[in-house]
């Protein structure tokens, strides 16, 4: 158990967290109200000039937001509440050793770095309300079998939850993209929608922690949190069927196809990426950023725990912090965007390559300074990048990446860093914490660099020739 002055210090930094989150919120608000009364203003007075008028996107605003972001919450709780407790319902439960522990983990990478392009490409040719059905369906599946204690039978769920979540890192993101564009809707409201998402993602987060902690406390089994899980994607899929709209990449909608793997549109949509740097050096920064925050989940606790001089840790404590940090970082990217008096595009490069600089400057200080609450606060920051990066990632994606081949190229992006994460677990990550943060430091460090001197300097290049 964790000692009553571990205990304390922890939670004084989740009331302090607690606090400021609040207040942050409170801020958010208020300005957003100031925002939407001067919207309604200048729609008032487009309508008295005879313009159009603006009441009918603010309708077709929040009825997006509401339909996305419902769904999102649910499927963001299914899948949070199964993370906590998937080591231990192999290792502690099913008596499992560590290294088919492991064996299972990597089968999901694996799962997910293979079946990414064709998921993509699929999603695109075949609709994207009808692959995040399948998302549900396949990840209720992998429910089902993590309840089965039979290898053969866990390893097709790891195969399962592996398809599962590259459909739901691309799909989803690529009909909300869609959508906002049949709608006509301007790029600061689709950056809205993707920061109040991140933001909905770290209370998910955090309640599922808590209410995934109450299910085993009350049952005495790591199992019960995968049957709620599974519990909310069927009220998802059900959500999803009676309230999206399907929506397609090029040449999508059509049943009959003589290319089943669509291996024509893949290759088209890698020349894409080869034919243009700055989707090259998007995919390197999801593959380093995303790698490195996948390593991060393995590393925290042990990393926490070999600097710790007052005792155990009380690990649901910091958990809800990190969760707490996260969604300050989204809140702080809702703020800098809405005060940028840059084109959107822009400021969301330049936020691209500062937040990447930070998460690399928090993990370099990690391991530069060893001491436990030093490291604390350096993750909390790293979270925070987090919490900024999903919705700069996802509005970069949707300027620079074209419709027709959006989850395609979303999912595509996805195999170089399942590759990079299988690489790191089977050559040991646990036995040289310090070396891989370092590493992740050093290669967030340059896709900063390269975002800047690529991306950034190619929008603004192009912004200055396009001016008369």
């Amino acid at each position: 158990m964790p000692s009553l002055s571990t205990t304390h210090y922890y939670e004084l930094q989740l009331l302090y967290l607690s606090i400021g989150c609040v207040l942050a919120f409170i801020v958010d608000r208020v300005v957003s109200r100031s925002r939407r009364r001067l919207s309604a203003k200048d729609s008032r007075e487009d309508r008295a000039e005879g313009g159009l008028g603006g009441s009918g996107s603010a309708a077709t605003l929040a009825a997006l937001t509401r339909q996305y972001l419902v769904v999102y919450a649910i499927v963001m709780g299914a899948d949070w509440l199964q993370g906590p407790y998937v080591y231990s319902l192999y290792h502690d439960q099913y008596n499992f050793p560590e290294r088919t522990v492991a064996i299972l983990f990597v089968t999901g990478f694996i799962s997910a770095g293979l079946f990414a392009p064709l998921i993509g490409v699929w999603a695109d040719q075949h609709g994207r309300k009808r692959l995040c059905l399948v998302f549900c369906a396949t990840y209720t599946a992998a429910c089902l079998c993590i309840m089965v204690p039979f290898l053969p039978v866990l390893l097709v769920g790891r195969v399962l939850g592996g398809i599962s979540t590259s459909i739901l890192f691309s799909a989803f993101e690529s009909w909300l993209i869609s959508a906002s564009t049949s709608h006509a809707l301007p790029q600061a409201d689709l950056s809205t929608i993707m920061g109040r998402a991140t933001l909905i993602n770290g209370l998910v987060a955090t309640g599922a922690g808590v209410f995934s902690n109450q299910l085993v406390g009350v049952t005495g089994s790591f199992a019960t949190p995968f049957v709620a899980s599974g519990i909310l994607l069927v009220v998802a899929w059900l959500v999803i069927r009676g309230s999206w709209v399907e929506n397609y990449g090029s040449g999508g909608g059509s049943e009959a196809s003589g290319d089943p793997f669509q291996l024509q549109r893949l290759r088209l949509a890698m020349r894409i990426v080869q034919e243009d740097p700055r989707l090259l050096v998007l995919g390197l920064t999801q593959t380093c950023f995303e790698g490195s925050m996948y390593l991060f989940v393995f590393l925290w606790v042990p990393s926490l725990q070999e600097s710790s001089l007052m005792g155990f840790l009380p690990l649901g404590y910091i958990f809800s912090s990190f969760m707490l940090s996260m969604m300050l970082g989204s809140l702080l990217y809702t703020a800098i965007t809405a005060a940028s008096s840059e084109p959107s595009l822009v400021t969301h490069a330049k936020l691209s390559s500062a937040v990447c600089a930070a998460a690399g400057l928090a993990l370099a200080v990690s391991v530069a300074l060893p001491d436990e609450r030093v490291r604390f606060w350096a993750f909390c920051a790293f979270e925070a990048c987090v919490g900024m990066y999903y919705p700069v990632q996802g509005m970069l994606r949707g300027a620079l990446v074209a419709d027709a081949h959006r989850a395609t190229l979303a999912a595509l992006f996805r195999v170089p860093l399942n590759v990079f994460v299988v690489f790191s677990l089977l050559t040991g990550v646990s036995s040289a914490r310090s070396a891989v943060l370092t590493a992740s430091a050093l290669m967030l460090a340059f896709s900063s660099v390269m975002t800047g001197a690529v991306i950034v300097a190619r929008i603004e290049t192009g912004a200055s020739a396009s001016r008369p």
